[in-house]
């Protein structure tokens, strides 16, 4: 009898466990964080990376989402057990400056929407919450994220309560409708304060996504300045993250012009990247000129500050989950191999797998949503597998390896690395034990160690190691405009050929496909990226590493 997929109700189950025994393994890092360069670090100087989920609480109800659906501790548990160490949860200011608002039990401000429903799932898995003040429930998600050695970053989204963004809803950018600097301020400094001894609270964003008619530069400087002053007064601890102007899509105005604040070492950027940022060069365009052009673009408005010394956080990406959306599969492919190459301080958006009211839709689906509509499991189990090897650091101060920098080839498409199985097979396993390579001037991949260099035999062939390095099958050059096609000559005949990954994760030397125009073409089984990492290398030994290989497909089949 053929095997079937796991049910929803197991992996449920198992994300259940994997929270018990990360809970028993995991603890917070040392606080409070602060920055060191273009690295969060903690209180110990190691390196801290920001690996998060958001989770909506901005909403007309004013509740973080899902209360309805499980309790507020099993939904913390199941963040833990996707393996992120921080959520992002977003406020509205009115949260903070109405005290009407503020203190309107959760169960009145459902009914008063007409949530009968969701009032009536709270009362079953949230019982203690339904009679608390909404800024006590606030209060009770952050400390159910503590309880799960989770950080948080308060994210002030929006100044009314609602699906944020459009341009023309009044809460985009100073002066606007609803947007008044003072009190938007006032709200900062409330927050702050309030959160002020609240250890696992370890950072505040201070505005979602400014946009808008009246958004410009003048006024983005003297507002953000004013703001970070206000927060980091009333809370010294926190880290202090500024946002961008077009919906957080540009921080190009800093190039030329810093902020200019009276403490150092709390400042991070924040910039957000979507499929749907890049308009419709995803389906219309070659996937390696798309990518190359997209990287280019958020290089230009955000990630230039990384090589200036700044933290920069990517605090929103997201793609539709169901992995039926071929651009934005593309474009995850792409934002992954930058988050492992520039090793990214991350959020996704969004951990809810539904709100109580969205957009005047009652238990709105969300398709970009961590979780499934019943808050239960991982909507998209391939991708929690895909991103493990980028939840932890590879480069930063206070990683383990005592050795310089070395290389590893990551796999962009499986989120895995290249792995030397022996000297005539080399397999995709996880990246902790990825072996380490030297990329060298002349453009050989050199096992450290071994002095053997990876070499290309025929077309079709298994990727081998050898000695052979001066030859030009041994001469690995990055082509194609995403730069991701690590390809060498044969030395018989001068075939161009790339590496690929087969279906059974064996490394082969192919012709190389989908380099230019072909925009249906999918070269990501050919894409690699070769990365610094400061991980400790595996064994440690001056021998060649033939490390425990893990199952290969993973379990969960890609829904891609």
């Amino acid at each position: 009898m053929a095997s079937s997929s796991p049910t929803p109700l197991l992996l449920g189950l198992l994300l259940v466990l994997l929270a018990s025994a990360r809970a028993a393994s995991v603890s917070l890092p040392a606080l409070p964080l602060s920055t060191a360069s273009r690295w969060v670090v903690g209180a110990d100087g190691r390196r801290v990376k920001l690996v998060c989920a958001n989770w909506a609480s901005h909403l007309e109800p004013v509740a973080a989402e899902g209360l309805s659906r499980r309790g507020v501790g099993d939904i913390a548990a199941r963040v833990a057990a996707m393996g992120f160490n921080c959520v992002r949860l977003t406020w509205p200011t009115y949260l903070a400056t109405n005290a009407t608002l503020s203190s309107l039990p959760l169960r009145w401000s459902l009914e008063r929407l007409g949530l009968r429903e969701s009032a009536a799932g709270v009362r079953v898995n949230n019982p203690d919450l339904l009679d608390l003040p909404l800024i006590d429930v606030f209060r009770e998600v952050v400390s159910a994220l503590a309880s799960n050695s989770i950080m948080v970053i308060l994210d002030n989204q929006m100044t009314t309560p609602g699906w944020c963004c459009s341009r023309t809803d009044g809460n985009g950018f100073f002066g606007d409708k609803y947007f008044d600097p003072e009190e938007w301020l006032k709200g900062l400094s409330a927050m702050a304060t309030m959160f002020r001894d609240t250890k696992n609270v370890v950072g505040m964003s201070l505005r979602n996504e400014l946009r808008g008619p009246y958004q410009n530069v003048s006024l983005w400087y003297r507002y953000m300045q004013q703001g970070a002053e206000a927060v980091h007064a009333a809370n010294p601890n926190v880290l202090v993250i500024l946002s961008g102007l077009d919906f957080d899509n540009s921080l190009s105005f800093l190039s030329p012009k810093q902020v200019k604040l009276s403490f150092t070492g709390k400042l991070v950027f924040e910039q957000h990247w979507y499929g749907f940022s890049d308009g419709t060069d995803w389906e219309n365009w070659n996937q390696n000129d798309a990518c190359g052009v997209a990287v280019e673009s958020i290089r230009t408005k955000g990630l230039f500050l990384l090589q200036q010394g700044w933290p920069l956080f990517f605090s929103e990406i997201g793609f539709d989950m169901s992995g039926t959306h071929i651009a934005d599969n593309r474009y995850l492919t792409c934002f992954l191999s930058v988050a492992a190459e520039m090793d990214l301080d991350w959020a996704v958006w969004a951990l809810e797998g539904s709100y109580y009211i969205r957009e005047g839709i009652l238990a709105y689906d969300e398709t970009y949503g961590l979780l499934t509509w019943d808050w239960y499991t991982a909507r998209n189990p391939s991708f929690i597998e895909r991103i493990n090897s980028l939840q932890s650091p590879f480069q930063g101060p206070g990683l383990p390896s005592s050795h310089k920098p070395y290389k590893v080839i990551f796999h962009p498409l499986t989120g895995l690395c290249v792995l030397v199985e022996s000297a005539n097979v080399l397999k995709l396993g996880p990246c902790d034990e990825s072996n380490a390579w030297n990329y060298t001037s002349a453009y050989e991949l050199v096992l450290k160690h071994t002095g053997q260099c990876l070499e290309a035999k025929s077309v079709g062939d298994t990727a081998k190691l050898g000695a052979g390095c001066s030859k030009s099958c041994s001469k690995w050059q990055l082509i194609s405009d995403s730069g991701m096609h690590v390809s060498a000559e044969l030395t018989k005949n001068g075939t161009r050929v790339c590496l690929e990954a087969g279906p059974d994760g064996v490394i082969t030397t192919d012709e190389c496909k989908c380099l230019t125009e072909d925009p249906t073409c999918d070269p990501e089984s050919q894409w690699f990226k070769v990365i610094s990492s400061s991980r400790g290398i595996p064994g440690d030994s001056s021998v060649l590493q033939l490390p425990s290989l893990g199952p290969w497909p993973p379990r969960s089949s890609s829904s891609r």
